[in-house]
């Protein structure tokens, strides 16, 4: 299965202040979520982003937040699945598009509780392998390990980019191909 840029929507999963020095290569999973934000904005893909408890953790890191495009799209929740949280799983079917690209930490708590969560709804679920992160690598291993058999595809950035795309030579290739050099 392609993405499929009409279908699309992104959603980033609690990457805030507190939380990503923390993890296993924060600052990737940080410039690769940034990359993720910019082509959702040069793409016109919807973007709803997730935060943690953020009175312990702090909202989502700076250089993230200036790229998402509406600050009424970032919700607060405690629960581990972002799709637990009724405001967001009210936005996520509000957008109406059935695929959903995920970023986002830790791997294997909320991440993979949102992806599950999203799955059974009935979303087709594409987590970015590049953009996605936990304290210890094999936390990140067993999640996706997990998560495979239940239909949820393990894409990187490049592969959301190009499959939103679809062809070269247009404005919008020039433009988000100079953000993967």
């Amino acid at each position: 299965m392609l993405i499929d840029r009409a279908k699309t929507q992104l959603l980033v999963v609690d990457e805030q202040e507190r939380l990503m020095p923390a993890m296993h290569e924060g600052g990737r999973v940080i410039e690769r979520t940034a990359v993720l934000l910019q082509a959702a904005r040069t793409l016109q893909l919807p973007v709803t982003v997730t935060e943690q408890y953020p009175q312990g953790l702090g909202p989502t890191v700076p250089q993230l937040l200036d790229l998402v495009p509406e600050r009424a799209h970032v919700f607060a929740k405690t629960q581990f699945s972002a799709a637990a949280q009724p405001q967001v799983a009210d936005r996520l079917k509000a957008v109406q598009r059935p695929q959903v690209v995920v970023a986002g930490v830790e791997a294997h708590v909320c991440v993979a509780q949102t992806a599950t969560m999203l799955r059974a709804s009935g979303y087709d679920v594409f987590l970015v392998a590049d953009a996605i992160s936990s304290r210890r690598t094999d936390s990140v291993a067993l999640a996706f390990e997990r998560l495979r058999p239940q239909g949820i595809w393990i894409v990187n950035v490049e592969q959301v980019l190009f499959e939103c795309l679809g062809e070269a030579g247009t404005p919008e290739f020039r433009e988000l191909s100079r953000l993967i050099r």
